[in-house]
């Protein structure tokens, strides 16, 4: 029987990865859609009631991928921070729609760009959790050759995030592409060490690696299904917890 949500947050701290794909709409080839962002918004604001100090990662692949400037001729460096910049716009983006809402938001870049951001500061993106607002990290790490998976997993252990949340469009890591396999199974728990051995692509492996180093439990869910983000601050077994075997839960 599926637990119920108890209005009340599990956990203290949480680090969101959302992707940029969250922020699109396909079929009216928006890259970034104002109903789609709201959504975005309303589920972060679902999480804040619950008493949870949220800071969220978000990726810029619904604008450009730095990986794939390679193949247009874009220097492989010079794509990564192409890609970056993206990040951060999706990140004002999200900032916009969250304030609009009535959600008190900072957004904190790795790169500098004064105008329109803060610098990320580690004791300042603490206190402006602490005060309860929402902090996004754009930006990525600020290095090439880092994905936004890894920067989330950098931000999650700066911040001392109690859980990383992976907000994917798919309920849990499969053995094999559901899309595409029928027969594929969803995984309910793994540890960090089956992740990196089957190199399980959800994420890539410097996050796992970084995450299994300092204990901090990734959970892979259904961001989009309407009460789930609600399930998973609640403890509900939803989705996929890859953690370490010491770890409870």
């Amino acid at each position: 029987m599926t637990m119920k949500p108890t209005g009340k947050s599990k956990f203290k701290r949480i680090l969101l990865k959302l992707s940029g794909e969250a922020m699109q709409n396909k079929q009216s080839r928006l890259s970034i859609d104002p109903d789609m962002v709201r959504t975005v918004a309303e589920r972060v604001k679902a999480a804040r009631t619950m008493g949870a100090q949220i800071a969220a990662v978000i990726g810029g692949g619904n604008i450009f991928r730095g990986g794939n400037g390679q193949a247009h001729g874009i220097d492989r460096n010079m794509g990564d921070y192409m890609g970056m910049l993206a990040t951060v716009i999706n990140a004002l983006a999200l900032q916009d729609a969250l304030e609009k809402i009535g959600v008190e938001t900072r957004v904190q870049t790795a790169i500098e760009m004064k105008q329109v951001a803060e610098p990320f500061i580690r004791r300042r993106a603490i206190r402006h959790l602490e005060k309860g607002r929402v902090v996004i990290f754009g930006g990525g790490t600020g290095n090439p050759y880092f994905t936004t998976d890894s920067a989330a997993a950098l931000r999650a252990n700066e911040i001392d995030a109690d859980v990383l949340l992976k907000a994917t469009k798919v309920d849990g890591i499969y053995t094999d592409d559901p899309f595409k396999n029928a027969k594929a199974q969803r995984y309910t728990t793994l540890t960090f060490g089956q992740a990196l051995k089957d190199s399980l692509k959800v994420m890539d492996s410097a996050a796992f690696a970084l995450c299994m180093e300092n204990n901090i439990p990734i959970i892979v869910f259904d961001f989009f299904k309407p009460g789930n983000v609600e399930r998973v601050l609640a403890g509900c077994r939803i989705g996929t917890l890859v953690k370490n075997p010491a770890i409870g839960g």
